[in-house]
């Protein structure tokens, strides 16, 4: 199947579902069932189970000498939770043995097997991407683990009955609350530790593939926060004591912002003022961030609301038409009228959505916009696609005489 540009920019940014099993554990055969978690973290480039973590803590004392990273094995299986039809590709579905390269105890006494991880490794990853759909859907996870060697518990040798998967527990993810707006987009959101005084909003927009799939019947609310750091290196302690405590909002579109960012504009408003309404949110202090589809629709915000934000940057967004000789997705007029403090953000070896036309156009007509152009994207060591430059944001790496992007952002009020 042919992918298409129009394809890659549907889909966006990025690379599961743990399965809910019973929560306590048994015993069968004098021995007993462990339970145990899938233990992930969002990469950069998307979020990985990077170790398991057995419930053994409450059996008693395991001597730590018992374990090695040969006393366990794990398998990992991930498979589509949509149908795939004849012909169409899911990619990262993956059913193979996941090296332990450390076995542990933690802190509370539970064994932890550290499982080898890195970015761009195959599996191991939480998201598949449906080639025919422009979409990421978090993979179902069926992870086994086998006992080779017994563990010392308490002075005696145990050796376990089988294990229970539970759910997938990556902290990050789970510090941003689910929501629904009254007109039935879903977002998420993380509320800073202390309320004190109004705070900062920050207002993520998700690349293509994070949207939902409606006719699939699938709208997850997850991938917006599986998929990159976009939104979550903004829940940073770094980013969080930056701006001296934001909220940070990912709304998930019903379909891509591309789509039809008229449509759109009104319903992501809705829920900033949905957010601001119920929470102490500084309306001066809104900014808006997007990246790919995300970056049109940050610009596309401006233009629709020119005094909602204190600052927008929009990541390799679009501005061109998508189709030969169609309609500009943010014409040469509106791009000359925005006013909200802008910044932009792209790589020269963007293929997906080339600089030029787009972020440097954009740039060239915004009033007093500022740019960012990489020559690529690399980020500790490993090289990512040219499209992925939101990667930067997301560490805050963007500067301009010493001035990150993240403390540019912080200092503008509307």
């Amino acid at each position: 199947m042919a992918i298409s540009r129009r394809s890659v920019l549907t889909a966006g940014a990025g690379a599961v579902a743990g399965l809910s099993l019973p929560a306590a554990a048994a015993q069968a055969g004098g021995r007993t069932a462990v339970r145990f978690t899938l233990d992930a973290r969002t990469l950069d480039g998307g979020e990985q189970v990077t170790s398991v973590t057995l419930d053994t803590s409450r059996l008693g004392r395991v001597d730590p000498a018992s374990l090695t990273t040969g006393t366990f094995t794990v398998h990992a299986k991930a498979t589509s939770p949509i149908p795939i039809a004849p012909g169409d590709q899911i990619f990262s579905e993956y059913d193979l043995d996941r090296p332990v390269t450390a076995a542990r105890l933690d802190r509370r006494g539970d064994i932890v097997l550290e499982l080898s991880h890195a970015e761009g490794q195959t599996g191991g990853g939480t998201l598949g991407y449906i080639l025919s759909r422009g979409r990421n859907v978090r993979l179902d996870l069926v992870y086994t683990i086998t006992q080779h060697a017994p563990i010392v518990v308490r002075g005696r040798p145990v050796t376990f009955a089988g294990f229970r998967q539970g759910r997938l527990v990556n902290p990050e993810v789970d510090a941003f609350s689910h929501h629904v707006s009254g007109s039935g987009m879903k977002y998420r959101l993380f509320s800073p530790r202390r309320e004190r005084g109004r705070r900062p909003l920050v207002v993520w927009l998700h690349g293509g593939g994070e949207g939902a799939s409606l006719p699939d019947g699938y709208y997850d609310n997850e991938t917006t926060l599986r998929a990159n750091r976009g939104a979550l290196g903004f829940a940073t302690p770094e980013a969080q004591r930056i701006f001296d405590g934001a909220y940070v909002v990912a709304p998930q579109s019903t379909s891509f912002w591309l789509e039809d960012g008229d449509r759109f504009a009104p319903l992501i408003r809705e829920i900033v003022d949905e957010v601001a309404r119920r929470h102490p949110v500084d309306r001066d202090r809104i900014h808006v961030v997007g990246a790919s589809n995300g970056g049109y629709m940050s610009l596309k915000m401006t233009t629709v609301y020119p005094r909602l934000f204190a600052s927008s940057v929009p990541i390799c967004g679009v501005v061109e038409s998508l189709d030969p000789g169609g309609p500009r997705m943010i014409t040469d007029a509106e791009l000359t009228a925005i006013r909200t403090p802008t910044w932009l953000v792209t790589s020269r070896d963007d293929d997906t959505v080339p600089p030029e036309p787009n972020t440097v156009h954009a740039h060239e007509l915004i009033p007093g916009s500022l740019l960012t152009l990489y020559d690529n994207v690399v980020w500790n060591g490993h090289q990512f696609p040219g499209h992925w430059s939101w990667i930067y944001v997301a560490r805050n790496d963007p500067s301009i005489h010493g001035t990150h992007i993240w403390q540019w952002m912080a200092r503008r009020r509307r």
